[in-house]
This record gives C-alpha cells, sequence and structure tokens, in this order.
C-alpha cells in the first residue's frame, strides 16, 4: 500500500479533525528529553503573562512600517524598488533564520534563547530607527530574524507548559499575535505625530514593548537545562510533491500577506487616504483576522478534504485585494473586513494541513520547517514584486496582476495540498 493511502493503524486525514493545540508545531519535537519532561510551573501567571508579551511583538516591527513607508522613503529618499526591499527583507529573514531555532534550542534551551532574540529584536527596531538607510535596513534584517527565530520556538513552548490548556493557549496565542499586528499598523502615525512628526520616533517607540516583554520573560530563563539531543529524524521531504505543495501554498498566500503587511497602507495614501487613515484600515483588517483564523480550521475539517475550505478563503483575500485596489473608496471599509477573513483563513489553514499531511508529531516539526523555511523565502518575493512594478509603472493599477498571479497560484498549490493525503515520509527513531 503507498504510504499517501491511510493504514488500518492511522486515520484518513479526511476523518483527522485536529484539535486546536495541534496547530502549535513543535519545533523541538524530535528531542526525546524535551518530550518526556513534564515542568511543574509553580507561577503559571507569570509564564502566561510573558508568553502573550513575547507574542504581541512578533508582528509590530513588520506591520509598523507600512503606514510610515511614504514618508521614509521622502525623507531618505528612497526609490520604489528600495521601498519594496524594505519590506521584503523582514520576510525574508522569516525563512532563512526559521532553521536557525531548532539548533539553537538544543545548544542553549528554548528560554535562553528567547530571551535572547527579543534583546536582538529590540537592538533591530533600534538600529532601524537611526543611522539613516543603512540602519533602516539592516535593522529590519536583524528585527525579520529574530522574529523568525522566536515565531519558530514559541508555538512549542506553549504547547509543552501549558498542555492540558493548550487549546484555549492556542486562541490566546493567536490573539496575541492579532493584536500586535493591528496596535502597530494603528498607531505607529498618532505616534511619529506625537513625537514632532518624527518617522523615526513612531518606528523606535515599539521597542519598549519587546523590553517589557523581556523583564517578564527573564523568570523563565535557567529552567529545563540540560542536553538535548534529536531522537527522532524525518527523511524525504524535499522528494515528496505533496511537502512541496503544502509549502508552496504556505509561501503564495503568505506572501499576499506580506503585501499587504508592507504596501496595502501606501496603495490606500495613493488612493487619496491619509496615512493615519491607512493605518487604520489595515488595522482593523488585520483584527478581523482573529475570527476567521479560528473558525477556518474547525469549518476545513468538516468535509471530506480541505480543497473547497481553500479556493473559498483565497477567493476572499483576492476579492478584498481588488476591492482595496480598484473599487470605489465609500466602500473601503467593506472590502478591508472581507479581506481580513481571507487571510486569517488562508494563514490558519496553511498550519492545518501541515498537521493533516503528516502521520505523527515528527513529521509535522519537519514539514513545518520546510514549509516555513522556503515558504517565507518565496514570499517576500511578493513585497519586493510590488516596489518594482510601482516603480517602473509609477502608480498602483498594474499591482492587479501581481495580486492575480500570487493568487491563483497559491489556489493551485492548494487544490494539490488539500487533498486527503499523507506525505509519503515516516519518523524514525534514532
Amino acid at each position: 500500500m503507498s504510504s499517501h493511502q491511510a493504514d488500518n493503524a492511522t486515520p484518513s486525514p479526511s476523518r483527522r479533525t485536529p484539535e486546536l493545540e495541534e496547530l502549535l508545531i513543535d519545533a523541538e519535537a524530535d528531542d526525546e528529553q524535551v518530550q518526556h519532561s513534564h515542568p511543574v510551573l509553580r507561577r503559571p501567571w507569570l509564564l502566561l503573562l510573558g508568553l502573550i508579551l513575547v507574542a504581541l511583538n512578533l508582528r509590530p516591527a513588520l506591520s509598523s512600517m507600512a503606514p510610515l513607508l511614504s514618508d521614509v522613503s521622502k525623507s531618505l529618499g528612497l526609490s520604489a524598488a528600495q521601498a519594496g526591499l524594505l519590506t521584503t527583507l523582514p520576510v525574508l529573514c522569516l525563512g532563512l533564520f526559521a532553521p536557525l531555532a531548532p539548533l539553537l534550542a538544543r545548544r542553549f534551551g528554548a528560554e535562553r534563547v528567547v530571551l535572547g532574540i527579543l534583546l536582538t529584536l529590540a537592538g533591530g527596531i533600534i538600529l532601524r530607527s537611526s543611522l539613516g538607510e543603512f540602519g533602516l535596513f539592516a535593522g529590519s534584517l536583524l528585527a525579520g530574524a529574530s522574529i523568525g527565530v522566536i515565531g519558530v520556538l514559541l508555538p512549542g513552548i506553549v504547547k509543552r507548559d501549558f498542555a492540558k490548556h493548550a487549546g484555549t493557549m492556542t486562541g490566546v496565542y493567536t490573539m496575541a499575535l492579532c493584536l500586535g499586528a493591528a496596535m502597530a499598523a494603528g498607531a505607529t502615525v498618532p505616534l511619529s505625530h506625537h513625537f514632532s512628526d518624527s518617522w523615526a520616533m513612531g518606528l523606535g517607540f515599539w521597542v519598549l514593548p519587546a523590553l517589557v516583554a523581556a523583564v517578564f520573560w527573564l523568570p523563565q530563563v535557567g529552567k529545563k537545562q540540560g542536553a538535548h539531543h534529536a531522537a527522532y529524524r524525518v527523511r524525504g521531504l524535499l522528494r515528496d510533491p505533496l511537502a512541496w505543495q503544502v509549502t508552496l501554498y504556505m509561501g503564495l498566500q503568505s506572501s499576499l500577506a506580506y503585501i499587504v503587511f508592507g504596501w496595502l497602507p501606501s496603495i490606500l495614501i495613493g488612493r487619496g487616504l491619509t496615512p493615519t487613515q491607512a493605518g487604520l484600515v489595515l488595522s482593523g483588517s488585520v483584527i478581523v483576522q482573529l475570527a476567521s483564523s479560528l473558525a477556518a480550521p474547525w469549518l476545513a475539517t468538516r468535509g471530506k478534504d480541505q480543497r473547497l475550505a481553500i479556493v473559498i478563503v483565497m477567493l476572499l483575500t483576492l476579492g478584498g485585494l481588488f476591492g482595496c485596489l480598484y473599487a470605489p473608496i465609500d466602500g473601503l471599509w467593506g472590502w478591508a473586513i472581507l479581506l481580513g477573513l481571507g487571510q486569517g483563513g488562508t494563514f490558519s489553514l496553511a498550519l492545518t494541513l501541515i498537521v493533516l499531511r503528516s502521520r505523527d508529531a515528527h513529521v509535522a516539526a519537519n514539514l513545518s520547517g520546510m514549509a516555513q523555511g522556503i515558504g517565507y523565502t518565496l514570499a517576500s518575493m511578493g513585497p519586493f514584486a510590488v516596489g518594482l512594478v510601482h516603480d517602473w509603472t509609477g502608480g498602483w493599477t498594474a499591482l492587479g496582476w501581481i495580486f492575480g498571479v500570487i493568487g491563483l497560484g497559491a489556489i493551485a498549490a492548494g487544490l494539490g495540498a488539500g487533498r486527503s493525503l499523507f506525505v509519503q515520509v515516516e519518523s524514525e527513531k534514532i
């Protein structure tokens, strides 16, 4: 029997409904010592607060730049292509540095790594708001790399330390991500106005939440020390067509998401909105994602597979994007809400596919690493392409072609990834 087919011992993916906590992919699932440790949490409220504060910092460095991108470009004389590179660098680093996270965790422990990387995130935010053009690009690179590492490790810590409440914690974690992104998108421009119209101060403000998170995370350092060692390995993912379909879907839907994070306010400013209004529209769209990101995985597992759900959320996303780009400005908020509903669903379905296409947690951890490492690297090309096209055409109307090509590519990959199959690999104990 092909390993793409469900055997008697393993439930068919079409019948497997992932619990909410399963969407928290554990990057250290292959480490036997970590998986068999059951820490006693003497002050769980302090850990919970620390986790929420850390999660709140995983999006502001990305979403705070977009509403100020026009001001930053004018101030430093950046071309649209350079602005596109500025929005591309952090996303590229999400992919390039994601594979580093499990290696650092094995060497130093996940808690220590999170603390250290929070400090590098703070350094990146400070750097990009100082030292002119060099600091802007170098700081964006450092911030993106930091988010890439923490974003891989934090879900595993949540799942491990709150095993009995992992479903609830998944919702809390998702809410914190959306809230952090929305706060930065909506508040950065007003903050810059408050600080004498200084875009540098508006961007630099977000170092404060990172430092606060580091202070509250400090008590977690020093716990669960000891040698980590890989007890399982997974081979053959890079040769598996289904794994590539999952990866391409992750990357292409993420490309549209980071185009929105990086460019939507600039597009709306070009259509006549003020930077403050544009930032608020992005903020509102991100907040709406919370509802669909929690609902989409549950709804997607009601049918025999996930193909219909993928098509629906991608069409919602494309409809929202085209509406924001071309429709009359009076109906903008309706299109922004539609966009948020679509993109919340596309991302959570990408995580759901990783779980459903994997036979066990070890395969899921490795498939997640492939989907994030390669997928986010692919995703970074979208924001860069927007900058290039805007530079070539001098306007925004041609962006519809980029949206359409990426969206149709995501649907095509999703139709493959959404089938009720397993990736053709299994985990092996070393």
